[in-house]
Formats: structure tokens, sequence, C-alpha cells
């Protein structure tokens, strides 16, 4: 088979790929779900509807055609949805259904179309879609492959795929954008993410990459510890309009049923809810709507048929456990640093930094980011470490807008912020640490090697573009036309301001900076300096070729 065509046992494999990697990923996608309410389900939703999707694929053969897949998979999901997000996730498997329907094998071009009616299909069961979520994902992905499949006459499978992954990844980090509540949380679509999270399982098995094995019967458990997401700090239940998430099958439907039927029941369900998903199968319809009157629901449907595994669930109470399990977990102290470098971020880790904000020089975080991570800290008491003149003011901002003890500690430098972490104990009362890593800072010297971007005079110093400047706690003190003649002029000058007798000289090389040469001049630094103890550590921060201090 060539890579424009594909097999029914190759999509069997894709679908087997993508429902492993949902697996692996639920908890995470539960984390990040914020809309329409905080109740954390949707990597777990989406994962039980896979499984229910790709259930009876493990058994077929490999002479089974694409749409004996493709019948199973539409009709497994459908009967195992679970949720808003699993209910839409199985439209857009129905929709590629409808394409695959009777083909023993399929073009990519037809993927591609498969694509566009599984969109098409899920926007249609969702009586008012909400753009930012794995609607507006799927169809951003479908909009891009259809022109790809148009121009490519001799499009593969990997180069479809390699689309879907890229424009369906600027999709996802768009949903922020359109909705709101997104924005608020820090965190991109929870569903867009469980999507693109199947896509990628795709990817894995076309390129030969292995994914654990699924449970056939996973066991859904709240973790100790949230991961990494969302801040729920701001929602509680009153913001929580419809409290009752009501799902059911309606089965042995009444003779001539219909598509009027079947909008007469969607406009009910809009009056008294919202989150209204109906999906009809070929002998059954899916119900899932979130509303104050579940019981109300139940007796309007069985008009149509009987019902059948019916589930309801009170969100509010949902929602409570949530905050209550963060608060369970939430910690004394927690800290945030601005860095620079994957060296120094690691600095920082080591040093108990819960939280790394990439930022300093050119490209200053915002309030909204620092606010985030606060959130994100779980804590009682968090100390922010701006590391920066030009970020302490924001971080002082964004303290008045968090709901926890935050004390911003106004560090300037890198090595002053390196400095506040190593006094760091968490043994110690929150106004002893704050004392020992004020102190700390201030007995620091910092300084910092780098480059003039144009001509200038500063100090009595002048300064050419592309002279190699130094810098002593952000003043310009030394100016040579080398990196280490200046690093030698920096470091005289910061042991001369700190004045003691065994000084410890910190020497973090930037990314322009080799390894070897950064230890030859710390040997050179200690022949002339003997009473003082060198040591290099690797920064690996852009611009800078070195950051210097003093202690």
């Amino acid at each position: 088979m060539s890579n424009q065509k594909i097999s029914g046992a190759v999509l069997r494999d894709l679908f087997l790929g993508g429902a492993a990697n949902l697996e692996k990923n639920k908890a995470y996608i539960d984390s990040l779900n914020v809309f329409p309410v905080p109740d954390g389900d949707t990597g777990t939703n989406m994962s039980m509807t896979m499984q229910g999707a790709v259930k009876d694929l493990r058994s077929m053969p490999d002479t089974v055609s694409v749409g004996e897949v493709m019948d199973a998979v539409a009709l497994g999901a459908l009967k195992n949805a679970r949720g808003n997000s699993g209910v839409i996730l199985s439209q857009l498997f129905r929709g590629y259904q409808q394409v695959c329907k009777g083909q023993k094998e399929i073009t990519v071009h037809m993927l591609s179309e498969a694509l566009e009616a599984g969109t098409n299909a899920a926007y249609k069961a969702v009586l008012r879609p909400k753009e930012g979520t794995i609607l507006t994902v799927s169809r951003m992905i479908s909009q891009a492959c259809a022109v790809v499949s148009k121009r490519n006459q001799k499009l593969t499978l990997d180069a479809l795929l390699d689309k879907v992954l890229a424009v369906g990844q600027e999709a996802l980090d768009n949903t922020p954008n359109l909705l709101p509540v997104l924005k608020e949380a820090g965190v991109v679509d929870s569903g867009g993410f469980g999507l693109l999270t199947v896509y990628r399982g795709f990817k894995a098995v076309l390129n030969g990459e292995d994914i654990p094995d699924i449970a056939e019967e996973p066991v859904v458990q709240v973790p100790e510890e949230l991961p990494e997401g969302a801040d729920f700090d701001h929602f509680s239940t009153e913001e929580i309009e419809f409290g009752y998430c009501t799902e059911f099958f309606i089965v042995r439907l009444i003779d001539g049923f219909s598509e009027t039927d079947l909008e007469k029941l969607r406009d009910h369900l809009v009056r008294v809810g919202d989150s209204v998903v109906v999906a009809a199968g070929d002998d059954f319809v899916k119900v899932h709507v979130h509303s104050n009157c579940p019981g109300k629901i139940l007796q309007f449907a069985m008009q149509y048929g009987e019902l059948d595994r019916m589930k309801i669930e009170n969100m509010r109470e949902q929602n409570r456990q949530l905050i209550e399990t963060k608060k369970r977990n939430e910690r004394e102290f927690g800290i945030i640093a601005v860095s620079a470098g994957d060296g120094i971020d690691d600095i920082f880790r080591n040093f108990s930094v819960d939280r790394i904000i990439s930022g300093g020089q050119t490209m200053n975080p915002s309030i909204d980011t620092i606010v985030n991570a606060v959130g994100q800290c779980n804590a009682r008491n968090v100390f922010v470490l701006p590391n920066n003149s030009n970020i302490i003011l924001a971080a002082q901002q964004a303290k008045d807008l968090c709901s926890c003890n935050v004390i911003v500690l106004p560090t300037k430098t890198i090595p002053q912020g390196i400095a506040a972490a190593m006094a760091f104990n968490p043994d110690l009362s929150l106004e002893e640490n704050e004392t020992n890593m004020q102190d700390a800072v201030s007995e620091i010297v910092s300084g910092a090697v780098t480059y003039a971007i144009r001509e200038t005079q500063y100090n009595g110093n002048k300064i050419k573009e592309g002279d190699v400047i130094g810098l002593l706690d952000n003043d310009i003190v030394t100016v040579a036309p080398s990196v280490n003649e200046t690093v030698k002029k920096t470091v005289a000058l910061m042991i001369e301001k700190r004045d003691i007798d065994d000084p410890i000289v910190n020497l973090y090389f930037g990314d322009a900076v080799d390894e070897d040469e950064a230890n030859e001049l710390a040997e050179s630094l200690q022949d002339r300096f003997e009473n003082a103890e060198f040591i290099v550590a690797r920064g690996g921060q852009p611009l800078y070729y070195y950051y210097l201090s003093v202690e």
C-alpha cells in the first residue's frame, strides 16, 4: 500500500494509537477543563468515549475494510459517548463514517473529505456552537486540509497528518483569544487539546513509535494532587447557571420518528438548559444537556421512546470537590522566578522554585502571566522574584489581583534572584524567610557582560556598536574589545565593591559561550584572585555572555 492510500488495517491502527495517546494524557486534559464549567472531566470523558469507539477494533483482522472500521468506531463512540466533549467526538467520527461507508480502502484525499464531513456533523449536533472549543480546532483543521488536498494531487498520509497537527496546534493556541474564560484561567481549550492528542496518536503510529496499551476498563480516580493546568480560584458554584449534567439514550424509538421530532426535542432542551448535544444513530438518540430540571427533561423525552443508560451529575458538587481538593493540597509556600535561559531555569528549580516565567530584558512578562503563575503554585504564601527592574512594577500590580498572600522581592538581576531562592527555607516562618531572602539580595554584588547594540556614551565611557560592555548592578562600568577582558575588569570591580576576605564568584555563561572557554576564564581569574572561590555554571541565557555575582 502506498502512502497515498489507506487500508482498513492502517485506519484501525491509527484509531488504536489515538485512543492510547488520549488515555495516556487524560489527567492533564482534565486539568485544563474550565469551559463550560470547571468540572475537570473532559479528558476522562473523551478517553472513555474513545475506548468505546475502539473496543471492537482489536479483534479485527488485517483484511478488514475501511468502511467496517469506521462503522465500528462511529457506533462504538456514539453508544459510549460521555459528556459534551465525548458526544462531539462521536459526531466527528460519524461524519468520517459517511465518507468511508462501504469503502475497502480510501485515498488521502478522501480522508481530507472525511475530516470536513466530521466537522459539519459536529457543528450540526450542537445547537449553539461556541468558538474557541473543540469545534473550532476541528473546523480549522478540516478547512486547511481541504485546501492542501485540492492543491496537491499526490498528497501523502504523512503530509496530511503534519498539516493536521500544525494547523490544529495553531487553532488550539488561539482558543484563549476566542473564549475569555480560557484566557482568564491561563489555559487552552481542553476538548481541542484532546482532539489534537488523538491526532498525535495517529502520527505516532504512522511513524512507528510505541504508545502504551490502554486498559479495557479504566479506573477513573481523582488525583491526590491536581496536575498543572488552570487556576480555579476565581470560579465558584454561583457561576454555574445550570447545575445538572444529564445524559441518556432514547431507544426503541416511536414509529415514524423523524427529523422533525429530533428538532422538536432539541428546541425544548435549548429552552430549559444549555450545552445541548442531540446526536442521532440509526435506531437511537443520544442526549446531553445541562439544566436545573433533569426530571422534566427525562419525562419529556419519554414521548419519543424508551430511556436507557441515564446519568445525572451535580456539577456544583463536582466543582466544590475540585476546589476542596485544591485546598487540601494547598502548600504553605510557593516561589516564582522570572528567568532567561534553560540553565538558569534548572538552577532556580534546584533551589525550590515552583514556577518559572520566561522573560527578562526585551521580553517582560505580562501581569496576567504572573497572576496565572501565582494561582498555579497552589500556596498560601507566594514569593515572586522579578529579577529585572522592568518587571518589578508588573509583579507588584499582579499582587493586588491574587487571592493568596504574594510577597514581591524587588530583585533586579538574575544573580539576586538566585541568591534569594538559595536563602529560602521551608521550615522557617514567612517573616523569617522574607528577612533572610532580602538580606541575601542585599549582600550580593551583581554583574553581567553583554555587547552594545549602538554607539553611545555612558559614565565617561565612549561606546561603539559591538563593543563588549560590563555591568555592575546594572550600571556600565567597563568597555573592552573582548569578552574575557571585560569579564576580568568587571569581576575585579565587583570584588573590590564587596570587600570581603574570601569572596565567592559565580560565572553563569550564556548560550554564546563554550563551557571549556568559561572554565579557562575561571582558572585565569583564580590565578589573579587567590583568596576567591570561582564557580562556573551554565546559564544558557541569550544576549548576555555572562551573568556574574560576588558574595
